[in-house]
């Protein structure tokens, strides 16, 4: 496992030069909508702390049945983790290979044992934490009062220490859409958008968020169809 990321403020920068490859583009090649466009709804539409939803339509093996939840949203694209996508490598297992040791958290204590997500496809030979209370560490992105995503490897030994955030969730890669990308997907009817729950992101087993999710819109998920537009 490689090392932490260092540098948060990098991450809208990488996004941007991956996000040809690193998320789904499913908007017509020939569609009306000029990227200057697309670039200015994005400087006017926010969603930061809200989850992105796959509709059906959305094919690609990345983002199927995935809900997103977006750290940072702005002129210049977007950034967030997948939270339903589980790896085959739990939090003590992840510990063990970048060489901390889980000195107040036994293996049998259920942080040892939660999934490490596959949060998306860029820097995916990295480690990622999403957690509450923010807190004071090195590289963090504050998202809300109390949720910070955080890509130092203090955070980590804080958790390992037993003194580290209350909630966390901790991803390999994330997801990123270069300015104006994401708008262009949302007209596509790609995606569902909906204010984020904490609730959903830490304390939900994870074979349930998508359908919570869906009915934080007030609908079920039978309901869903390729068809619908976004919220």
């Amino acid at each position: 496992m490689a090392a932490m990321a260092k540098h948060t403020k990098s991450l809208q920068t990488e996004s941007q030069e991956d996000s040809t490859t690193s998320a789904p583009v499913v908007s017509d090649p020939g569609s009306p909508l000029s990227s200057d466009t697309a670039a200015a709804e994005a400087a006017e539409l926010n969603l930061s702390n809200h989850f992105l939803i796959a509709m059906p339509s959305l094919q690609d093996p990345v983002f199927a049945g995935a809900v997103v939840y977006l750290c940072e949203h702005n002129s210049r694209g977007a950034m967030g983790l997948v939270i339903n996508r589980p790896t085959d490598l739990n939090v003590a297992g992840l510990f063990d290979r970048i060489d901390l040791k889980l000195e107040n958290i036994p293996d049998s204590h259920p942080m040892g044992k939660h999934a490490v997500m596959f949060g998306g496809p860029v820097q995916d030979d990295r480690g990622f934490v999403l957690h509450a209370p923010a807190g004071q560490y090195t590289s963090s992105l504050k998202v809300t009062t109390e949720l910070a995503f955080t890509t130092s490897r203090d955070v980590l030994e804080a958790v390992a220490a037993g003194d580290g955030p209350e909630k966390v969730l901790i991803s390999v890669g994330y997801a990123g859409w270069g300015a104006g990308q994401l708008e262009k997907e949302l007209l596509a009817n790609s995606w569902l958008t909906v204010p984020a729950q904490t609730d959903i992101l830490f304390e939900l087993p994870v074979e349930e968020r998508y359908q919570a999710a869906i009915r934080l819109l007030g609908i079920d998920p039978w309901m869903l169809t390729a068809e619908a537009g976004h919220a």
